[in-house]
This record gives C-alpha cells, structure tokens and sequence, in this order.
C-alpha cells in the first residue's frame, strides 16, 4: 500500500511538472507570435506609408519602374527616422479621452451657423496619434532600438548651404579685345564751352475755308460766296533768364472772297495783314519790365470797291509805324500768357505811298503823305487756354494824340478738333476817329468771321 501511494505521488508531481512545461511553452510561443504579429503588421505600416509618401523615388533608380504622382506626407518622419525619445507619445498615453459627463462641452448656434471643415486638423491629430502609439509600443518592448532624445535633435543647428552657379559665357568677351599697351604720353585736352541758347523760335499756321451757295431763285435774294482766309505768325523770343527779354513777331493774313455782284473781279480781297512788331525789355521787378517797343502795319494787295477801279489801298498806303517807352507787366503760366504794355511816351507815323489812294481817307491832310502824332499807347496781348480744346487769342491797341483816339480789339477763338483741324471764331473792332467820316456812318467798325480748316504749328 505505502508503494502504491509512493507511485501515485510520483505520478502526480510529474504531470504536474509536465503541464507547467506545456503551459511555459505555450505562453512562449503566444509571445513570439504576439511579436511576430506587431514586427508585421509595423513592417506594413511602413511598406504601405513608403509605398504611399516615398515610392515614386523608386523611379529615380530604376527606369522599369513607372513614376508615379505621390503626395508627400513629412508628418510620419518620426517612423523612418533613427529612433528617438520623443515627449508627445507619453504625453498622448497619459492625457485623459474622457471628461465627467456634467462638463461635457455644449454645442453653440453659432457652429451650425457658420460650419467650420474641420477634416484637415482631425486628420493631422488622427497621424499624430497612430505615430505615437507606435513609438510608445517601441520604447516599452525594444528600447535598446533607441539612439537619441528629442533635446539633442532640437538643439541642432539648420544645415543650409546657399549653391549660387556660375554662368560661364559661350564666347569670352575679353578675348575679342587686345589691351592696348600703356603709354605715357598725354595729349592736350581742348575744352569746348557750349553757351546756352537762349532763343527760341516757333510759329504757327492755319488756312480756313468758308462756302455759301444761294440759288438764282432764292425767295428772299441773296448772293453765293466762296471764301479763303490764310494766316501765318512766326515767333523769335529771346530770354537770358535774368534780366533781358526781346520778343519779335512777324504776321501775315490774306482772305480772299467771291462777289457775283462785283463785275469787274471774279473776286475780292476781305483780309490783307502784314505785321511786324518788335519789344525789348529790362527787368525792374518781379514780373514788370522797363520796355521799348516798335510795330510797323501795312498789307500786301491792292483793293478796290465793289464795281469799281478806284483803288481803295495797296502796299504802303496807308502804312503805320508806332514806337514807344513804357513798362511791360507780364505773366507767363501754364494756361496763360498775358503781357500789358503801358506806354506814355509814344510816337506814331502814317505813311501812304500811293498817288491813286485817297490820303484824306486815312486822316491825312490832301496832298500830303506823313502824318506824325504823339501821344500814349496801351497794347495788351493775351493767350488763354480755356479748355484743352478751346483757346482765347486777343490783342488790345490803343493810342490817343489827345485830339484824337485809334483802338483795335482782335479776338480769336480756336476750337481745335485734333492736331491738324480747327475752327476759329473771329472779332474785330476798330475805332478811329481821325479819319473822314461818311454821312450816316459811325467810327466805329465790326469785322467777324467763321471759319473751318487745317491748322498747324511748330
């Protein structure tokens, strides 16, 4: 009996001993399986992120390979670099997912109000996560995989390298010259000195057309008429900049008109100018100048009355020639030129030098050809550019004897339509009452005239 017990004591303590051996075996091999299992699926973890972020440089070292369009992801860098403590995966084990349910954050209406897509952050959280989970999982079953600590990589200078390339030229220029050898001679230096000039010339010019056409049979009469009026004005000004200033002007116009009434002339002579005038000044103050200035007026053609030869004027008959001391205020702006001369002391010569014109017509005594006056002037010039299409031309001349008053009052205006078209608008009054006058007429007289055409300056 006592053996029997013996053996089955024996017994007993061997399977024992033997399941507890089965049983280490087993746990082993579940460990070893365990670990086999996380070596595979992390090694697909890589695979697959390699294969998503990194597989197209496959194609940069194997032309079998197709390239492929691959987004990068730096955000799994942690993963595939040499391994190292980093604070944010036992940072992410011991943060709290939970919260009491009594402080649950509320909804506001103002998120379903304005709706915020917040996929791109939860998807960065989401990575952040997995990559420290499986740090984590590292750090606790291989840490002598470790190589490093997050402060030592922090502390590491940025390695930047500026690679600027040299471009080399195809052909070397310098090669293309030969130095010249040195010499010690020095030839002369001639010094030009280039005086500034301190004229300037300009003029302007314009040919106008006017046409009227009545039919014989017009119910109220009437006559048809053609017109031509050409003008032209030529500018010297000389101006130092100091203290001088000579201003020269020379004006020439010539309008010519059809008459059917007139038998005798296919046509008639309406505006016959020529006019020369000359100013010098010294100046006194800021914008007034002490000033002499001479005009002498007289025009080109005959002319004669309508249906008949008496000659009415020619060239030097009449012909006036004024000279004069005053002061001379001007202003010279960008939109307007204004120059007023005010003379008290002036001399003024009419000449006519014609045995058919009628001297008596211009104030003369019969049989003579000078009259001499003295006396005062005024002579106001004006340019104002109203609108950038529209300017204002006029000229003011006035001079009295004392006994007796001659004034003039031109006014252009030009409506420019471009560089080389225009229309001008022109008034002229004259007042003389030195001349004979008719019975019935006045001494005043009025001229004016509309045209259109071709307008040009330089």
């Amino acid at each position: 009996m006592k053996k029997e017990f013996t053996l089955i004591l024996l017994l007993f303590f061997t399977l024992t001993s033997f399941a507890n051996n089965k049983k280490s075996q087993r746990s082993s091999l579940e460990k070893i399986e365990q670990d086999t299992v996380f070596l595979k699926k992390y090694s697909d973890a890589l695979t697959t992120l390699y294969n998503r972020h990194l597989g197209v440089l496959d194609s940069l070292n194997n032309d079998s390979v197709q390239a492929r369009n691959i987004e990068l992801e730096p955000r799994f860098y942690r993963l595939f670099v040499p391994l190292a403590y980093y604070y944010s995966p036992i940072a992410d084990a011991y943060n709290p997912k939970w919260k009491p349910l009594g402080i649950q954050k509320q909804g506001y209406p103002l998120d379903e109000l304005f709706p915020i897509d917040k996929n791109a952050f939860n998807q960065t959280e989401r990575i952040n996560h997995i990559v420290n989970k499986a740090l984590l999982y590292t750090y606790l079953r291989y840490p002598d995989l470790v190589v490093n600590f997050e402060d030592n990589i922090t502390k590491q200078s940025i390695y930047r390298v500026e690679e600027t390339e040299e471009l080399k030229p195809k052909t070397s220029v310098i090669k293309l010259f030969k130095p010249e050898p040195m010499s010690n001679h020095v030839e002369k230096v001639q010094v030009t000195i280039q005086k500034p000039n301190f004229w300037v010339n300009y003029g302007t010019g314009s040919m106008q057309f006017t046409q009227n056409y009545i039919s014989d049979n017009w119910y109220n009469g009437g006559e048809s008429t053609n017109s031509v009026l050409m003008n032209l004005q030529l500018f010297a000004n000389y101006n130092d900049q100091q203290k001088i200033q000579f201003d020269n002007t020379f004006e020439a116009k010539i309008g010519f008109n059809t008459v059917s009434s007139d038998t005798i002339r296919p046509y008639r002579i309406n505006t016959d100018l020529l006019r020369l005038s000359s100013k010098l000044g010294l100046k006194a103050a800021s914008n007034w100048y002490y000033t002499i200035s001479g005009e002498f007026t007289t025009q080109f053609f005959k002319n004669y009355s309508t249906n008949s030869r008496n000659l009415k004027s020619s060239f030097l008959a009449p012909a006036n020639f004024n000279l004069s001391i005053g002061m001379d205020y001007k202003i010279n702006k960008k939109k307007l030129t204004l120059s007023v001369v005010m003379s008290p002391a002036a001399y003024n010569m009419k000449y006519v030098g014609n045995d058919k014109v009628n001297e008596t017509s211009y104030g003369l005594k019969e049989g003579e050809t000078f009259l001499h006056d003295v006396g005062s002037k005024l002579l106001t010039n004006m340019k104002w550019t109203m609108f950038p299409s529209v300017t204002w031309e006029s000229r003011l001349y006035y001079f009295t004897s004392y006994k007796k008053v001659e004034a003039e009052w031109e006014n252009t205006f030009n409506f420019v339509l471009n560089r080389y078209l225009s229309t001008k608008l022109f008034f002229h009054g004259r007042f003389d009452d030195g001349v004979t006058r008719r019975p019935g007429k006045s001494y005043f007289q009025f001229k004016e005239l509309l045209s259109f055409g071709i307008n040009y300056a330089w």
